[in-house]
């Protein structure tokens, strides 16, 4: 029979000869196993001189495993509870994370849209003021340009109405061969005497002094036939040089030049009402009376 110490020697060459990794229950098992294995070996050694003894040995030594797999199962028990629970607690842990990050992720992207929404509208703010901006210069640019062209209608007509005018004028000079200085000195004697009257009244004042410029009796020239002594009280009172002359009145004047008489010849005409006592004596004696306009009598 084998020495105690060689089984022994051969024993831990086996465990030494292998390579595992070894768990609670493994190094347990083997532990047992050691135990096991060198309680056969010397009760093995001694069965001959122990008797009965050995094998009571080892009846108790094959009822230790037993006590061990029922510990070693309710240590598996407990291990795989407490990794069902580990596996729960992890699967709820990453359900949980899942969970964050999805909100995380909706609270992100909702962000996001309302932040784009924001920008869209802005940018559409930007561009309806741009857009009214633009009209509101495109308005101002058309209403200039109106004004441009009504100023330039303006112009136009008052430039049209000068010349024709000048035309009138120049016409009515060349039909009584009268001076430019006749003529305004003719203007301003009808304003200061006629101008509050009608236009035949205007146009009477001026066939008088043209009558005078033509009879014979009197200046051959309006200037000379205004200004003589005691003919007219504006040139008296000096009124006539600070009348201002009327549209009304320069065409009244153009359309006697032009030939309109209404006169009868007539040379002299008076106020009745604003004449002084002696003078219209004069006139009664003197004159005939040929007829009334407004406030004015004419005789010749």
């Amino acid at each position: 029979m084998l020495t105690l110490r060689s089984i022994l020697q051969n024993i831990c060459q086996f465990f030494r000869g292998m390579t595992f990794k070894v768990t609670k229950r493994m190094y347990r098992s083997s532990a047992v196993f050691m135990a096991g294995a060198a309680i056969i070996t010397v009760v093995a050694f001694t069965s001959a001189g122990f008797g009965s003894g050995g094998r009571n040995a080892l009846t108790a030594f094959a009822e230790t495993p037993e006590t061990e797999d029922v510990t070693d199962q309710e240590e598996v028990k407990e291990e795989t509870a407490a990794q069902e629970k580990a596996q729960i607690k992890i699967t709820e842990a990453r359900m949980q994370a899942q969970q964050l990050a999805g909100d995380f992720l909706e609270k992100e992207v909702i962000q996001k849209q309302e932040l784009a929404e924001e920008s869209k509208a802005e940018i559409e703010r930007i561009n309806d003021r741009i857009a009214m901006e633009e009209e509101a210069k495109r308005q101002a640019e058309v209403a200039a340009k109106r004004a441009e062209e009504a100023k330039k209608a303006e112009e136009a007509r008052i430039a049209a109405e000068e010349a024709a005018r000048k035309a009138e004028e120049e016409k009515a000079l060349q039909a009584m061969s009268i001076s430019q200085e006749d003529y305004k000195v003719l203007q301003r004697i009808v304003q200061a005497e006629a101008g509050i009257c009608d236009d035949r009244g205007k146009i009477l004042v001026a066939n008088v002094i043209l009558n005078r410029v033509k009879s014979g009796e009197f200046p051959d020239t309006v200037k000379g036939v205004v200004y003589e002594t005691s003919q007219f009280s504006p040139v008296s009172n000096g009124s006539i040089n600070s009348v201002k002359v009327t549209d009304d009145t320069k065409q009244c004047v153009d359309r006697a030049l032009k030939g309109e008489d209404y006169s009868n010849g007539a040379l002299y005409f008076m106020n009745r009402g604003g004449s002084r006592r002696g003078a219209v004596s004069w006139f009664d004696s003197h004159l005939t009376y040929l007829f009334q306009h407004g406030n004015h009598e004419f005789f010749k």
